[in-house]
């Protein structure tokens, strides 16, 4: 850990020490980071990730951490804040995308793993971009979404990717197409291949500003009428079983409102596990393992995390 820290320094590149994670993730929970990294450009997160191999320091990518547990023990590493980048948007005219309408005209957004969902959706509205509304609220980087293949309301990032640039684990910097990135329900062949995403290509189609944003505000009204915005947590916590949706199912099994520690499934939407305040990882994992069990003995689905536990 001596050398990394040398070695950040020596490179120009900041980080902390002992950074507590709850004030890094939406659930607000997790113990401190040995090292904490703040890379202000992609240069400096290739960099730091190289640093972190050679001196054999294991190491955690992180966005916006919306979709993560940290445990209460915290991260015995490395964190690397990809979100603390300043990376820009830029917009590729009237491209042609094999398989795409060609009655519709289709412009390429290039985007930076380390921004927001929400700045890029902002983009492509102020741009009369079409094809990410389903987007717009989703709490997370661009690096995280394609990561998971995040979506929602009928719509999925494969819908609208069309390459991925990324790190290798051998340092390499290669650009796909989205067909090659085994993109399913909340699976992309990131998860096994332990490349670092750097930037995504997305193919949007030019539509009307104002139907755009009916339909972003739309949705966003959905959004805050159906889900718990006002309690930290990880969004949605199960998996959708095949055949049912796990917040119908618990609560069917009268599990709304049920509590472990400062964990508890959501009065206001089931399929969320929220933090009641002072909640701890162990907390949330405990709930989640009662809630599975009672919904396995009464319906004999059996739910699987969708959030990610970041192992200490």
């Amino acid at each position: 850990m001596e050398r990394l820290k040398q070695a950040l320094s020596a490179a120009g590149i900041a980080y902390k020490e002992n950074e507590l994670l709850s004030a890094h993730c939406t659930f607000r929970i997790g113990g401190p980071a040995d090292v904490f990294i703040l890379p202000k450009n992609e240069a400096q997160l290739c960099a730091a990730i190289k640093l972190a191999k050679e001196a054999n320091v294991k190491y955690y990518l992180l966005g916006n951490g919306s979709n993560i547990l940290f445990e209460d023990a915290g991260y015995r590493g490395a964190v690397i804040n990809v979100s603390a980048m300043k990376s820009a948007i830029g917009i590729l005219e009237n491209i042609c995308f094999p398989g795409k309408d060609p009655a519709l005209t289709y412009d390429a957004v290039v985007v930076g793993a380390d921004k927001m969902l929400s700045s890029l959706c902002r983009t492509a509205l102020e741009n009369s971009l079409t094809g990410l509304e389903f987007a717009y609220g989703i709490p997370g980087t661009v690096g995280g979404a394609v990561y998971m293949n995040a979506g929602a309301y009928g719509g999925e990032m494969k819908d609208v990717l069309a390459s991925v640039r990324y790190l290798t684990t051998e340092g390499e910097s290669v650009e796909i197409p989205a067909e090659q990135l085994g993109l399913s329900y909340r699976h992309s062949i990131f998860e096994e291949n332990g490349g670092c995403i750097l930037s995504a290509k997305f193919h949007l189609a030019r539509g009307n500003a104002a139907d755009i944003r009916s339909r972003m505000n739309e949705l966003m009204a959905r959004r805050k009428d159906k889900q718990p915005l006002d309690k930290p947590s990880a969004g949605s916590t199960f998996k959708r079983p095949v055949g049912a949706f796990a917040a119908a199912l618990i609560d069917q099994c009268g599990l709304r409102g049920y509590r472990h520690g400062g964990a508890a499934v959501s009065d206001k939407h089931c399929g969320f596990v929220v933090n009641l305040g002072g909640a701890t990882c162990a907390d949330v994992l405990a709930l989640c393992d009662e809630v599975r069990a009672i919904v396995k003995e009464k319906t004999g689905y059996d739910l699987e995390k969708e959030i990610r536990v970041v192992k200490a």
